[in-house]
């Protein structure tokens, strides 16, 4: 079974502490998910900050419309650098997703996954014909959304 590693990276013009309070509020992820995937978080926040040990459940549609229950664990968080988070049940093998932040001159680089697919090499070909191409899709409209949230500029002087 294969590990893949999708890497993304992007420059918003906001402070560390900025991007930390929005990305490290668990609510907002619903914010910057397709809607296609109806993205419901399970587990009441009661607006906590995230720590090293939270469990987060979620239920989502990846698939043809049929719901999956996703459940995460915060695993490791240096706050404003980033937080790690795994699923503990879901569709993944393995999900692994560090949301680390860099302060630049004008604003923060965000990058963020590893993860591998069950059934080995059925895995494998599912990835290649459309999970690839699906957390591509994830990516580019939360990059989209992020942008028109917090304004964009070139990755110029990182």
């Amino acid at each position: 079974m294969s590990i893949y590693y999708y890497k993304t990276q992007q420059f918003l013009p906001i402070d560390i502490e900025k991007a930390w309070n929005f990305f490290s509020s668990a609510k907002n992820l619903a914010l910057i998910t397709p809607p296609e995937l109806d993205f419901k978080i399970l587990t009441k926040l009661d607006d906590k900050e995230i720590y090293a040990g939270m469990i987060i459940d979620y239920t989502v549609k990846p698939v043809l419309g049929i719901p999956l229950r996703w459940k995460t664990e915060i695993c490791e968080v240096n706050r404003p650098a980033f937080f790690t988070d795994k699923q503990l049940k879901g569709p993944y093998a393995i999900w692994e997703h560090t949301h680390r932040y860099i302060q630049k001159e004008n604003g923060i680089l965000m990058e963020d996954v590893k993860y591998k697919l069950p059934f080995g090499f059925l895995g494998n070909i599912a990835h290649s014909l459309f999970v690839k191409k699906k957390i591509e899709e994830i990516f580019s409209f939360r990059k989209t959304v992020l942008e028109k949230m917090f304004g964009a500029e070139t990755l110029k002087n990182i």
